[in-house]
């Protein structure tokens, strides 16, 4: 198996673990998988995503605790409402609480 497909199924299998309701950083993700100081690498493995994949990609935000501008127009909103219909709450300036909502793999 070449290496970016394995990596990138090491992030995938992360990013799966993320609860309903919760979130992680693209650089938390990538320490979880092995990538650490590696976060493009999960923006990378999450674009390269099948059509019809269950990852919940949308659980995944920057380290400010914003989603992320995307290349294509309106898929950063369409994050943005996947996250509120999972119950979370974003500030006057487009961020998450990450001491509230950051997932915490060693609490599962």
């Amino acid at each position: 198996m070449k290496e970016r497909p394995r990596r990138n199924q090491r992030i995938w299998d992360v990013v799966r673990r993320i609860p309903r309701g919760r979130v992680a950083t693209y650089g938390q993700v990538a320490t979880i998988a092995g990538l650490a100081g590696q976060a493009r690498q999960v923006g990378y493995a999450l674009h390269d995503l099948p059509e019809g994949s269950d990852v919940p990609w949308h659980r995944v935000i920057n380290a400010r605790g914003e989603v992320s501008p995307r290349a294509e127009p309106g898929w950063d909103g369409f994050q943005r409402h996947l996250l509120e219909e999972e119950g979370l709450v974003f500030d006057d300036r487009g961020r998450l609480d990450l001491e509230r909502y950051r997932w915490d793999p060693d609490s599962e």
